[in-house]
């Protein structure tokens, strides 16, 4: 299975998802999933929902890895009538005002973290992305950083802030061994040959959140890419540029920050305030 989403140029997390999936399954029944059939990816998929008690969208990504394993590995048939993915749930993302996100960079208990989390903010860039961004992506010259080979292997290039060269520059002559490759090495004194893992930028939004008194909102590293895209939207920029920014496929996605923003909902008056009624403080009963 691995040879085939390699093959394939699958991602590294969703190689890992898959993978999970699969194990996962199998253990559940503790048999080889080469022995397992339909009914028990249906048993299966009844139980995620009913006893984990996992969402739609995860339980879509389990099918979605059994479905490539059967059939793309074993080359066996798959019927979506029988096993059929459930109805996908949309909930609106949590986004923090500015003056929160302020906050939440100002709590970084270190300062790399700090400048992690200014960065994941400036960009909009996806936490794997934010953490694979190389010393030369970021182009001064044209003001512009490079995000190579985002989701779905596109790459981009969004602004860069003078705030955040200023901020870089500052991170980079406090690091002890200057990096060849990677802008954000890993290990605890980030002289590795290799980056910094997602988990850390996790880490960094989590104790960033707890210190800022912030923790009850949930806050994971994608916050700061909905921030990106509400407060550009909040500040004028046009949906079309923000897709871009943030490497969306469809114009739909985007559309999202439409219901977050501040600026749009605000903009629109609510039909009850073209009414006009006879007396203030509605009907009066009489004694």
């Amino acid at each position: 299975m691995l040879e085939e989403l390699r093959r394939r140029n699958f991602a590294d997390s969703t190689i890992r998802c898959y993978l999970h999936g699969v194990e996962h399954f199998s253990r559940y029944f503790r048999r080889s999933p080469d022995q397992l059939g339909p009914d028990d990816i249906r048993k299966y998929q009844a139980m995620l929902f009913t006893k984990l008690k996992l969402s739609p969208n995860t339980v879509t990504l389990r099918l979605s890895s059994l479905r490539f394993f059967y059939t793309h590995v074993l080359k066996r048939g798959w019927s979506i009538a029988e096993t059929p993915y459930p109805k996908k749930v949309r909930h609106l993302p949590g986004v923090l005002s500015q003056e929160e996100v302020a906050r939440l960079i100002e709590a970084a208990d270190t300062p790399f973290h700090r400048i992690l989390l200014m960065t994941m903010y400036a960009t909009g860039a996806r936490r794997a992305e934010a953490a694979h961004l190389k010393v030369s992506d970021i182009d001064s010259k044209r003001m512009v950083v490079h995000i190579r080979e985002g989701k779905g292997g596109k790459d981009r290039d969004v602004m860069l802030s003078p705030k955040l060269l200023e901020e870089l520059r500052i991170y980079w002559r406090g690091l002890r061994r200057k990096p060849q490759e990677w802008l954000f090495p890993g290990n605890r004194w980030h002289t590795s040959s290799q980056p910094v893992t997602t988990k850390v930028l996790w880490s960094a939004c989590q104790i960033a959140a707890e210190r800022a008194g912030l923790d009850s909102r949930r806050i994971h590293p994608h916050t700061l890419r909905h921030c990106f895209a509400t407060h550009l939207l909040e500040a004028v920029a046009d949906l079309r540029t923000i897709q871009i920014l943030l490497g969306h496929r469809d114009l739909e996605v985007t559309t999202v920050y439409l219901h977050l923003s501040q600026r749009h909902l605000s903009a629109t008056a609510s039909p009850l305030d073209a009414l006009t009624f006879s007396q203030q403080g509605g009907h009066k009963h009489s004694s």
